[in-house]
């Protein structure tokens, strides 16, 4: 959202679409002050039983079918001159990619994960046999889609072999490391309106907050609990929805656990005093999702000014970051002990938090300039188009011709 509203404030004619239905955390998706004319948002129809059948793949994939439908009308109707798109499930861009290749409209896929990858590792541990068949149907619905894109964002280097043995000619792929609304998400005090809220002001805070998905275990979050379940001044505080979320619900009440706090997911505007009642911000990541995932929460958590807790392979970019930057402390996800261990030294040592969290600030105000990041994508969106998209060169600054993102 926030490259939507910079790339809009640069003169061009940028129409943000978003899935409707969804809960997951995405920015602020409507008009807010200072927002420019040439900012536009359509909603993508979703089934709305769609968050209720989103743990069950078969009728999941129907909702998603439909939703690549909507896609392709959004496309035939405003027919961009460039499309991009980030986050979208295979099936449905594939069916968007053929509507633009109709309309002539060239597409750059954002890589945020691989698709096909999370879904095979799913399905084998379900069906093994089956499983595997169904990972070679969307690894082959990746590779055409890669392979059909004018260009392609990858966020982080990590990609670049995948995307080579899926036959992304190199010439094509800009890495772009994702990053975190800066302006968005100020550090707010500790104690704020929603910690009071919460009754939070005078205890330690372990926050979990973001997607809790089958590539995050949500038992290192309920053994968190139990660990300090002894201490009456902690909290773990977990903001999530779906089937992690569920089982938390069930063990607080089987095992009393009285110092977790499970809540549903918030605005988007509340956000900065969500993260800012944390003293430690939490970040979990199974071993066999490190290859295909980046967790982006990671990168929120550095907004907000807090230590970072986390369980992640320590090969994973979000993890090197953390300890590249001193902004906390990592484990690899199967390593519970080690996790336990640094989570009591952190609750233990009030200044190595407050300094964890100064450095996660700095390197947020370092890398997250969003001026820059756009520098970097409209590289990407000139090499794919193969024209020049410096507006105030043209004479266009405020009046772009284009009609869509």
């Amino acid at each position: 959202m926030q490259l939507s509203r910079e790339l809009a404030r640069r003169g061009h004619d940028v129409t943000h679409a978003f899935a409707g239905g969804l809960l997951s955390p995405r920015g602020i998706l409507e008009r807010k002050v200072g927002d420019v004319p040439t900012l536009n948002f359509a909603e993508v129809p979703m089934s709305p039983l769609y968050r209720a059948n989103k743990y069950s793949f078969v009728k999941r994939r129907a909702h998603e079918i439909a939703y690549g439908y909507e896609l392709a009308r959004l496309v035939r109707q405003i027919r961009p001159e460039l499309l991009i798109s980030g986050q979208t499930p295979t099936e449905p861009q594939w069916t968007m990619i053929r509507a633009a290749q109709k309309t002539g409209t060239p597409v750059v896929t954002w890589v945020q994960d691989f698709y096909s990858i999370a879904v095979e590792k799913l399905a084998r541990r379900k069906l093994p046999l089956i499983g595997t068949l169904v990972g070679r149907w969307y690894r082959y619905l990746d590779v055409k889609c890669l392979r059909a894109s004018a260009g392609v964002v990858a966020i982080t280097e990590d990609f670049l072999p995948i995307l080579a043995r899926f036959g992304v000619p190199v010439e094509r792929v800009t890495v772009i490391p994702n990053w975190g609304p800066l302006d968005e998400l100020p550090v707010r005090p500790r104690r704020n309106a929603w910690s009071a809220l919460h009754e939070l002001d005078d205890k330690f805070v372990f926050l979990y907050s973001g997607t809790l998905a089958m590539k995050h275990n949500p038992d290192l979050l309920r053994h968190l609990a139990l660990h300090f379940r002894g201490d009456d001044e902690v909290r773990v505080v977990v903001i999530s929805e779906g089937p992690g979320v569920e089982y938390l619900r069930e063990r607080k009440s089987l095992e009393d656990l009285r110092n977790l706090e499970v809540l549903p997911f918030h605005p988007f505007e509340e956000m900065p005093d969500v993260l800012a009642a944390a003293d430690v911000l939490v970040a979990v990541l199974e071993a066999d999702a490190g290859v295909f995932s980046v967790p982006s929460k990671v990168l929120s958590y550095h907004c907000a000014g807090r230590a970072i807790l986390g369980a992640m392979p320590t090969s994973n970019l979000a993890s090197r970051i953390i300890m590249g930057q001193g902004s906390g402390v990592t484990v690899e996800p199967g390593n519970l002990d080690g996790f336990l261990l640094l989570a009591a030294r952190l609750r233990q040592d009030a200044r190595l938090c407050e300094n964890f969290g100064w450095a996660a600030r700095e390197y947020a105000e370092k890398q997250f300039d969003i001026r820059a990041i756009t520098d970097l994508f409209e590289g990407a969106f000139e090499r794919a188009l193969g024209v020049s998209l410096n507006l105030k060169a043209q004479g266009m600054e405020g009046n772009s011709k284009g009609r869509g993102e």
